[in-house]
């Protein structure tokens, strides 16, 4: 809840105008296209994360104007260069990972601020942006996040090469298309969560994802949650509570 005597404190001193200090008692920021939830991060342990497709540029920039007076970090998914490129023109200190699609405002420079890690699988390199997508909403969680690229289970000898490094990690995040096997292959080898992240990489009977979808709903071995086709934001968010939950 808001600190109502800090709040009017700071109106008092001038530091806040009338407007933002009823956003910040009611907990919200309304504007004509978006109402903001400036509480998410107090009521869930991360801030509420603006989804960049389809927003034109001028409601992104209001978006992100009115979180970055509230919160310390901001992360917008599925951002176009365009949109990337408009953003930077209005603050150059945000970060644009274009291979992630991601934009990331923050305070202070992403840091791990707690042991281990969180190992970011990927089946093929054609499976590596939403591996990358994973991997920074990892790294915005607080948590390092290694990302360990084409081991698919076509060439199953390059998973044994990096088993030690993923069985180290906390938490894995499983990504793959095509049919999505090597996610039951990883539960089957190590003794910690695997979220599964079944990607639209595939060939027509594919079904832009669905059949690995399938595949890791359908997986024989135990340990295997699953998120939707080509979330990797989703996967990096539970990835990341987890982490976080078993390091307190």
């Amino acid at each position: 809840m808001a600190d109502v005597k800090r709040i009017l404190q700071e109106v008092q001193a001038g530091r806040l105008d009338i407007e933002r200090a009823s956003e910040l008692l009611q907990a919200t920021s309304k504007l004509d296209y978006a109402t903001l939830d400036l509480e998410r991060a107090e009521r869930t342990g991360f801030p509420e994360v603006v989804y960049g497709a389809g927003k034109s540029v001028e409601q992104l920039i209001g978006i992100m104007e009115r979180l970055r007076e509230h919160q310390e970090l901001v992360l917008v998914t599925r951002v176009n260069d365009n949109q990337a490129q408009h953003v930077q023109e209005r603050w150059p200190d945000i970060q644009y990972e274009k291979e992630a699609a991601l934009l990331i405002s923050s305070r202070e420079p992403l840091k791990p601020v707690r042991e281990g890690y969180v190992a970011v699988v990927a089946a093929g390199t054609s499976d590596w942006s939403v591996a990358q997508e994973a991997a920074w909403t990892v790294r915005c969680f607080g948590s390092e996040a290694r990302v360990i690229a084409d081991v698919g289970v076509a060439g199953i000898h390059r998973l044994f090469e990096r088993l030690e490094e993923i069985r180290g990690a906390s938490v894995v995040v499983c990504v793959a298309g095509m049919e999505g096997a090597l996610a039951s292959v990883l539960a089957g080898l190590v003794d910690i969560p695997v979220i599964a992240v079944p990607t639209s990489v595939g060939y027509g009977a594919n079904f832009g994802g669905v059949s690995a979808l399938l595949s890791m709903l359908n997986s024989c071995a135990t340990g295997v949650a699953v998120v939707n086709i080509d979330n990797g934001f989703g996967a990096g968010y539970m990835a990341g509570m987890i982490h976080r939950c078993s390091t307190k």
